[in-house]
């Protein structure tokens, strides 16, 4: 049986499609393949949409059943070994719910994430304060401990932005103005949540803008959404979008070209990127003390 894994590697995804086209080249169903290597059909499937590690053996039989040269074989296992190598994301699983953890997988990996928030900065912008007190609000009502370590996690994660090899991803955040009123505790808290986006902004990868009150209905608030696009050319992009208690992700062409249609029409609603680090300058003045 294959072994489960948290997360899925970006990797693992594009590897799992690969052996789904490969099979349907050769004209075989799940069902031809299980009977042919005496496994069952189901683990063939769930390879394919990378819900269990790609076992190396298994991915060998795979593809020489389906008539790949030998010097493609190669490659496509020494991959195989690469994407099962676990994230760093994999050492916080007792603090990370197996549906984020796709998420953290998807902005390891991508080349542009693009995000509209209307409640709350997004956690790769988040100070350590201000994540505690979002955080917090978790239910169940998280332990000390459990506080602690989903903190650490999203603070780890922030290193993406300033990595150096591979280069860091393309950031471009859209936030509500109510994301800047809405107190997060005691006011020095904001404060320095505000200054901490004042700096992101110097970053060349990083782009936020803020939607205002002014600027009245917009496409997008329906609620808070990601898109993730890949280096990979034959990799989709990717939409996640969060509820209460879960995410959702598709690449369902039609799904993800309404929300990129969507985030382009709020981005010419909301301030510029110089309004913004003017609005947030004065907001940070504002709760001066």
């Amino acid at each position: 049986m294959s072994a489960p894994r948290s997360a899925p590697t970006v990797l693992q995804m594009v590897l799992g499609r690969r052996l789904q086209e490969l099979r349907r080249a050769a004209e075989l169903s799940a069902q031809d393949v299980g009977a042919s290597l005496r496994i069952a059909h189901t683990t063939v499937i769930r390879m394919e949409q990378a819900k269990v590690a790609l076992k190396w053996a298994t991915v060998k039989a795979l593809l020489e059943l389906y008539g790949v040269k030998q010097s493609e074989v190669e490659q496509f296992l020494a991959l195989t070994d690469q994407a099962n190598e676990p994230g760093w994301w994999q050492s916080y699983r007792d603090a990370l719910p197996d549906w984020f953890g796709v998420h953290v997988s998807l902005e390891n990996s991508a080349s542009h994430i693009r995000g509209y928030e209307p409640h709350v900065v997004p956690g790769l912008l988040q100070t350590e304060d201000y994540a505690q007190a979002v955080l917090s609000l978790n239910r169940p009502r998280p332990k000390p401990a459990e506080l602690e370590r989903r903190v650490a996690l999203r603070m780890e994660r922030q290193a993406l932005l300033t990595r150096q090899d591979p280069p860091p991803p393309q950031f471009w955040i859209i936030m509500e103005e109510t994301v800047l009123r809405r107190p997060a505790g005691e006011p020095t808290v904001m404060r320095a949540q505000i200054g901490r986006l004042v700096e992101a902004m110097d970053l060349p990868n990083v782009t936020i803008q803020v939607l205002a009150f002014g600027a009245g209905l917009h496409p997008g608030a329906f609620g808070p959404c990601t898109i993730f696009r890949f280096p990979m050319m034959d990799f989709p992009d990717i939409v996640g979008i969060d509820n209460l208690s879960n995410a959702s992700y598709t690449e369902n062409e039609e799904e993800v070209s309404l929300h990129r249609e969507v985030f382009d029409r709020m981005s010419a609603q909301a301030m510029s990127k110089a309004r913004t680090r003017e609005f947030l300058l004065d907001a940070r003045k504002e709760l001066d003390v």
